[in-house]
């Protein structure tokens, strides 16, 4: 299967053995969704390329996943679908803001009533927040209709608990490094097509795959990138 001229799982393959070469080891694998584009047997070569990794891989829905064939195909380890995971001095919390048949995402009140409460039992100093909409603006105003329509709330519980350093989403097929409140917005381009962020709408542009990046210190701080793949071509 072919997404705008270039094959998915190529250029994850590409990506993740940049990322091998370049940064292992390392503590966590985080996909922030939309891992498969509406075909559900895309799971299985999920689990070839990462089943024998010996670091967890931590899963979220995005708007063109299958959260039961997740749960079907990725119920062992190294996967763990949603939830929270420790990570040293962290705590990684993943929100599921997929809404069935929709493009855009919504947190519900179930998922911010699990953040809030985990949130408050303080188990960790640091905490990162990943989920797959975009709680801001995105460079194209397209997105605007994909965006995360409730992002009041999930700021509101922010704002409340000082311990988060950090909310990281994709969807956009745009990179993000922005802050508020002294919480660092990450938004991480996509391992296949990137959207084009210099037009209102809807294009694609030539930039190559890509992923993001994360060290988390034992003080709270974060250093970042965007690692752009630019062999991902058979």
């Amino acid at each position: 299967m072919m997404m705008r001229g270039r094959s998915p799982v190529n250029c994850f393959e590409k990506a993740l053995a940049h990322a091998t070469r370049e940064h292992w080891p390392w503590d966590a694998l985080l996909l922030t969704g939309d891992i498969v584009n509406d075909d559900p047997d895309g799971y299985h070569h999920l689990t070839r390329l990462l089943g024998k990794l010996p670091t967890p891989v931590y899963c979220i829905p995005g708007n063109h996943d299958s959260l039961p064939a997740m749960h079907q195909t990725l119920s062992q380890a190294p996967f763990h679908i949603g939830g929270s995971h420790p990570l040293g001095d962290w705590l990684v919390v993943m929100l599921n803001s997929q809404v069935e048949g929709q493009s855009a995402g919504y947190l519900s009140e179930r998922e911010l009533t699990r953040l809030d409460e985990t949130l408050a039992k303080r188990s960790h100093p640091h905490v990162l927040v990943a989920l797959h909409h975009h709680p801001i603006k995105a460079r194209s105003a397209w997105l605007s209709e994909v965006e995360l329509t409730n992002p009041q709330d999930l700021f509101a519980v922010i704002d409340h608990h000082p311990t988060v350093r950090a909310i990281v989403w994709g969807h956009t097929h745009q990179q993000a490094d922005e802050q508020r409140r002294g919480v660092h917005l990450l938004g991480t381009p996509s391992t296949c097509v990137q959207f084009n962020p210099s037009v209102d709408g809807f294009a694609t542009d030539e930039q190559p795959p890509a992923y993001r990046r994360i060290q988390l210190n034992s003080n709270g701080g974060i250093e970042t990138e965007v690692v752009w793949v630019r062999d991902y071509a058979d």
